[in-house]
């Protein structure tokens, strides 16, 4: 029993399935296999969040090492920015851990996660322990530590520097510090041993670099008399590129963050400070010491010596000569005694021995979407492009179903296809990030099963393995059932098979707004997930809150469908707020997901399921009737929130500022980090004041101190810091309580600070001129007081207005006191 479960536990960190295309090999890739194949040494680098890694070393050791390298980024990065659309929180992490995914393809590292959500920026690692679940975060890097035995770990921060980096980076270090003692300890964490063992790295080394230092020159006089230095510039025959611009387009792949790197060639260093262990003999060799040949297995010898013929003797215009050889190095390895090695590497040997022969293994969905209980129909292609003699002896599929295609003789370059249809279990899991499916804490995302922990990808379990025999030796290869179809520009384009409910519905608004007593209309979109869908939707309020009519009939007729209905909502006379759902009942079943689609072009499609849910706020909130030009940033929803609020808001495009267009509007307002990323503010700053010098209103929402499109974002100087206050219930004082602003329409309180979410604010400007009044002020715990949080100046007849207050997380979080200021923001020059 014990020997299973250690098989188990190998199969669960080997080679996740990334992805739905197939592998295309060539004679190059395959030589580059072959080399990684005939490595025994695995490396785990450890960060906190998804562009943490240093792409250059991860490549470097994959690629060159040959070693077996692991990325543990403790979080998936929801707390982050949003450059490319408008998904926050737990959507944008989703899209952060494919941009990971994609990542590692191309450096040819793997990918792994904690369950700590990243819940914003934190100043220190004590803010951020309290806020993780320590112990949960500490188990999950011992049971990665455990399960993919790492012989050396690298961490990318400084475990000795709180307080001088995020919280979440210095944590990160002090965690993996300490997982180091505790992996082999078999009283820590004894659970996980029912499904790996103990391990211990040999040691633990910290990134550094001259950023840590302070500056290049600081870095050139350090003492490094314990820093291995790596010579990472390195060139890849097989890959036409140098190992930075293959770091380069790895590090690219973050395109919500920004990240678009130029690769760079000829010589580079890699400094890595050795921390604890036994040190290597000669330092600047990270695995001295440890034997990475086959000879580190007590059975392994046999299998070495057969695969160095194999190495050296590898006909690039021939790879299929290779195949006897593999097949008898397979065998060998079959009968290793360390499950650990037995898997990984028999993992490795499959994919070299089907892109030495050519084997094309595919199982096609005929649809991209279907529901439990449905029937799809696979189509089944099998192919051989090599002299060696394979024949598929049968396949088995999950959920299992039988297949009649049995004994096919593979002959060369023969392409061999049949189709069955496979029928879904009524209880089949839909598809969706396993990390999503229980709700979670601030901190932490909430998985019970261990076997899931750490896996980076949705788990799909719809797929087909093809047993193949050569050499009297049978051989499984597992595919996954993808769907893919032919795009009339894009060509060829492959989606992955996602399982949904019947129906879905969205409630079209996420926040509701009753700033008086007048119902308001709620839409609520339903999607068919099968053909012929008929049922009911209605939407379900407190009591106190009335809706009409009660429920709707909803008829489709197609698949991917949808309809709008429309709902009444009135809520109660005193301030209040309310959670509504919305409910779609289906043959007696009911159905309260929203399906939610995220589709960009650097990553595979995602769909998540949320609860169907809209928050709604009856408001004791005072507005105006101004008119409002808003210029999106980079991806927010406030538009919506204002137009909830009753403002008319036009969003306007950049380029098309002009006097003339402005003149109706009494308020102009950019969008976060508009003057990071809006290139066309640069010409039209001055359109812009303007429109305030004329009696206007003008609001900034908060930019970063890098990369501005122009230094003339303000009417007077001001200097934008890395200033914030991330603890969002942090104690706002007033510095001017009589100011319009703090009084009209509405009157602000500190009451109107409670509920805030994640932070109350980013990047405020710690220098400003004389001309601008400053009106709240707060702090996080052991600071100095933050004052620039909003800051107000006349400019001729108008008024200009800069605030790093996190309106884009608090207003379409539905925060009643972010709308109130928000109003009297609006309403300054009213």
């Amino acid at each position: 029993m014990r020997q299973s479960f250690l098989l188990l536990a190998a199969c669960i960190v080997a080679f996740p399935t990334w992805g739905q295309r197939p592998e295309k090999p060539n004679s190059a890739d395959i030589y580059h296999q072959i080399e990684k194949l005939n490595f025994l040494g695995n490396i785990l680098y450890i960060a906190a969040h998804p562009d943490d890694e240093n792409t250059r070393l991860i490549s470097y050791l994959s690629n060159e090492v040959h070693a077996r390298t692991g990325y543990l980024s403790l979080t998936r990065g929801d707390g982050g920015q949003n450059l490319i659309g408008p998904e926050l929180r737990e959507l944008l992490g989703v899209i952060r851990t494919q941009e990971l995914i994609e990542a590692r393809k191309i450096d040819g590292g793997e990918q792994y996660f904690s369950r700590a959500n990243d819940f914003g920026f934190s100043k220190n690692p004590t803010e951020t322990l309290q806020i993780w679940d320590k112990n949960q975060v500490l188990s999950d890097v011992v049971w990665a530590i455990r399960t993919f035995r790492p012989d050396i770990i690298i961490n990318r921060f400084d475990h000795r520097s709180p307080g001088t980096t995020h919280g979440h980076h210095t944590a990160s270090a002090m965690l993996s510090m300490e997982a180091f003692d505790l992996a082999n300890q078999p009283n820590q964490f004894a659970d996980q041993l029912a499904y790996t063992q103990p391990w211990q790295p040999q040691r633990i080394y910290f990134n550094t670099s001259w950023w840590f230092y302070g500056s290049k020159e600081k870095f050139e006089k350090a003492d490094k008399s314990k820093q291995a230095q790596l010579q990472i510039g390195v060139y890849y025959p097989f890959a036409g590129k140098s190992n930075q611009e293959i770091a380069a387009l790895s590090r690219s792949c973050h395109q919500s963050q920004g990240f678009g790197n130029t690769g760079t060639r000829g010589e580079e260093d890699e400094y890595l400070e050795f921390l604890k262990g036994t040190a290597p003999a000669n330092k600047n060799n990270l695995f001295d010491g440890i034997d990475t040949t086959w000879n580190r297995l007590t059975d392994g010898k046999a299998v070495g010596e057969l695969l160095a013929k194999v190495q050296k003797e590898f006909n690039y215009s021939n790879p299929g000569a290779s195949v006897p050889d593999l097949i008898k190095a397979y065998s060998l390895i079959q009968q290793l005694q360390d499950p650990f090695w037995r898997n990984q590497k028999s993992e490795e040997i499959k994919k070299i021995i089907a892109a030495c022969s050519g084997l094309y293994l595919e199982a096609v969905s005929d649809v991209q979407e279907t529901t439990p209980g449905s029937t799809i129909k696979v189509k089944l292609e099998a192919i051989n492009r090599s002299a060696n003699a394979w024949t598929l002896n049968r396949v088995e599929t999950y959920p299992k179903t039988a297949v009649n295609w049995n004994n096919q003789v593979l002959t060369n370059n023969k392409d061999l296809t049949t189709s069955f249809d496979l029928s879904l279990p009524n209880d089949y899991d839909y598809t969706a990030p396993y990390y999503l499916k229980e709700e979670g804490t601030v901190g932490m995302y909430t998985v019970n099963d261990r076997l899931l922990i750490g896996k980076p990808d949705v788990q799909r379990a719809t797929q087909v393995t093809f047993f193949l025999s050569i050499q009297g030796v049978e051989i499984p290869f597992t595919r996954k059932i993808v769907y893919k179809y032919n795009d009339d520009v894009k060509g060829e384009v492959y989606q992955p098979l996602d399982i949904v409910p019947a129906a879905t519905s969205s409630i079209k608004e996420k926040v509701y707004i009753f700033p008086k007593n007048r119902s308001h209309e709620v839409r609520v979109i339903v999607k068919a997930g099968k053909e012929n869908l008929s049922g009911s939707v209605q939407l379900q309020v407190p009591t106190d809150w009335k809706v009409s009519p009660e429920q709707q009939a909803v008829t489709l007729q197609r698949k991917g469908e949808t309809a709008e209905f429309v709902f009444t909502l009135t809520p109660p006379k005193e301030a209040a707020e309310a959670v509504i759902q919305s409910v779609v009942t289906v043959d007696n079943q009911t159905f309260k997901q929203d399906k939610i689609d995220i589709n960009y072009t650097h990553i595979y499609k995602q769909m998540v399921l949320k609860s169907a849910t809209a928050k709604a706020i009856k408001l004791n909130i005072k507005t105006n009737e101004e008119k409002i030009a808003y210029i999106m940033g980079a991806g927010d929803e406030v538009p919506n929130s204002l137009t909830q609020m009753g403002y008319e808001v036009t969003v306007v495009k950049p380029e098309s500022l002009t006097p003339e267009l402005l003149q109706p509007f009494d308020v102009v307002m950019s969008g976060i980090r508009a003057y990071n990323v809006v290139n066309q503010l640069a010409y039209k700053q001055q359109v812009l004041l303007d429109f305030v010098k004329s009696g206007k209103t003008m609001i900034v929402q908060y930019n970063t101190l890098d990369d501005m499109v122009t230094k003339e974002y303000a009417p007077y100087p001001l200097k934008i810091s890395r200033d914030r206050v991330t603890e969002e219930n942090a104690e706002v004082r007033f510095l001017q309580p009589n100011h319009r602003i703090l009084n009209y329409p509405n009157k602000i309180t500190s009451a109107d600070f409670t509920g805030w979410k994640q932070e109350q604010g980013l990047y405020y400007p710690s220098e400003w001129d004389a001309q601008y009044t400053a009106l709240i002020s707060a702090n996080d715990q052991g600071e100095k007081p933050k004052d620039g949080a909003i800051l107000v100046a006349p400019y001729g007849k108008g008024t200009y207005i800069y605030t790093g207050l996190s309106f884009f997380r608090e207003l379409p979080e539905g925060v009643p006191g972010a709308f109130r200021l928000m109003a009297n923001l609006i309403s300054a020059k009213n």
